[in-house]
């Protein structure tokens, strides 16, 4: 179980995770809202002339309407700080959410009632399983026709191997979408359309189930459904267990819709009670507690250009354990010396608050002069190190050119800059370093790298993609780069640690290089090395 740190305001850190177009950015404006953290709620889908959503700050998010890159948004609600890590929701961006995810303590998976488990959010859902990270389920867009909630749960519970325990349930749906029940507190909360759509809060009645009114409120035949199904769950149900979720056995189950904000607070006011607070992280010297007085934390993301007029670059920690105050000194695990925490400040999506302290399970934004990469970790006390973050194996390769020859130092600059950032993978061919062979999991990093190279560092490229598949870190006896050279498999070429990465054609070619040499290891991951202590 997580252990609480008494001498300040409860934290909550949590990321919410989904297939694109689950609402997973009107979720997350519908949550701050209900924070009080904003008093208006954009629209991924509102046109030009309407509020951008508040978590999609970089332009070319605004621009194509879906979220490209994590966001840290901070809100307080009933007592609680919470720490939102807002995830990118399309596939090309997996592994800046991958990464995302190390920093939360539980995750909210968002599915869309008419297409039910999709392939992202099995993706996602097994990344949290592998961390033995909390999932929370909330069930969207409710105003409109979808699939049956019992079948909805069955699928959960079929796909995704977690047992559903159904803590609000819907009544109606589609245009019959009334409302739902509460079966913890056995009262019906019954919203009312706003005129707005759904920027400001939706009023809420609340009736006792019991109540000999319902009736006449949902009408005849509504009620009945109501009843049966009242009748169903209590029988087949199962009883939330908050041991149970935490050790991720269960998934809580909640119905609603985000973009109409039905059941968007009765779901923030019991996931305040059932999500775990910051707990134990492992660490290179054992377990590391929130409660331990030495100060600790991890780098899980780098953004260069929050602010273009100033070149900044951001590195996003983690508290993990004691307590961080503003210009403290700490050890740096990687580089091995002690580097000063300057400029600390939280975030609200690009707006910047300086901060003067901060506890287990905040997120901090800490300028970077160039120090910090992914998976670094920070401490006093014995130097420690935390799990890696890993480093995936990207699909699609392509080499990077400036257009324009004379502003080759803007491009390697702002080339480095993003790859710091984790948003292109950089291999270098020995002999051939003027040309970088670059690597991404999704296509579309692509054309974000593109896009930002040009707005945020005024340099055109030209991109030439390259017939690779496969990029695999080779370790182990004879794994060097004479070796795999001439071979035929595809490129050798050396990541930015300098460590052998051997680009295969195909599956065919990986498979004879295995063949080919069986002593040495071809790993999909580059994690991080651990410190030595």
């Amino acid at each position: 179980m997580s252990d609480e740190t008494s001498a300040h305001t409860p934290r909550r850190t949590f990321a919410i995770i989904s297939h694109p177009d689950a609402g997973k950015t009107t979720l997350t404006e519908k949550l701050l809202l209900y924070g009080g953290a904003i008093h208006l709620a954009g629209s991924v889908r509102a046109s030009k002339a309407r509020r951008h959503a508040t978590s999609d700050w970089m332009e070319l998010e605004k621009q194509r309407g879906i979220s490209i890159t994590s966001s840290v948004l901070q809100f307080p609600y009933a007592g609680v700080r919470f720490n939102l890590l807002d995830t990118p929701g399309h596939q090309d961006f997996s592994e800046d959410t991958y990464r995302t995810l190390t920093a939360a303590d539980c995750a909210v998976m968002l599915i869309d009632v008419a297409k039910g488990v999709e392939a992202q959010t099995r993706k996602l859902f097994q990344v949290c399983r592998m961390r033995n990270t909390p999932v929370v389920t909330f069930m969207n867009k409710l105003d409109r026709p979808g699939q049956d909630p019992f079948d909805l749960m069955t699928e959960v519970e079929n796909l995704l191997g977690i047992r559903c325990v159904p803590v609000t349930w819907p009544i109606g749906m589609g245009p019959l979408f009334k409302g739902v029940y509460d079966r913890i507190d056995k009262t019906v909360l019954l919203f009312q359309r706003n005129t707005d759509h759904g920027a400001s809060v939706a009023n809420m009645d609340v009736v006792p189930a019991d109540d000999p009114r319902l009736a006449e409120i949902l009408g005849e035949s509504l009620w009945q459904t109501f009843q049966d199904e009242v009748a169903l769950l209590e029988g087949a149900g199962g009883d939330f267990d908050l041991e149970k979720f935490q050790a991720g056995e269960i998934t809580p189950v909640f119905w609603g819709s985000a973009m109409n904000n039905f059941g968007v607070e009765p779901f923030l006011a019991k996931f305040k009670e059932m999500a775990p607070a910051p707990g134990p992280r492992q660490s290179s010297r054992g377990q590391v507690k929130p409660a331990d007085p030495e100060f600790s934390a991890f780098v899980f993301k780098v953004q260069a250009n929050m602010d273009k007029a100033h070149r900044d670059r951001v590195a996003f920690l983690r508290v993990c354990s004691g307590k961080f105050t503003s210009g403290m000194w700490v050890h740096h695990a990687r580089l091995g010396k002690d580097v000063r925490l300057s400029r600390p400040q939280q975030f609200f999506a690009q707006e910047r608050t300086a901060v003067d302290e901060a506890y287990p399970g905040d997120v901090l934004g800490i300028f970077d002069p160039g120090t910090f990469r992914i998976g670094d970790t920070l401490c006093t006390g014995p130097m420690l190190a935390f799990d890696a973050v890993p480093r995936f194996s990207p699909e699609h390769f392509a080499r990077l050119r400036p257009k324009d020859p004379s502003r080759r130092k803007q491009f390697v600059s702002g080339l480095s800059q993003l790859v710091e950032e984790g948003t292109v993978q950089h291999f270098q061919v020995p002999g051939q370093e003027q040309i970088p062979v670059l690597g991404v999991v999704g296509q579309l990093q692509f054309e974000v790298l593109v896009h930002r190279l040009k707005d945020e560092y005024s340099v055109e490229v030209v991109l030439e993609p390259l017939p690779y598949q496969h990029a695999r870190w080779v370790r182990g006896e004879g794994a060097t780069l004479e070796a795999f050279s001439d071979r035929g498999y595809g490129a050798c070429v050396l990541d930015q640690d300098q460590r052998l990465v051997v680009l295969f054609k195909s599956d065919w070619s990986l498979q004879v290089a295995e063949r080919d040499f069986p002593k040495v290891t071809f790993e999909s991951t580059a994690p991080l090395e651990l410190a030595t202590v």
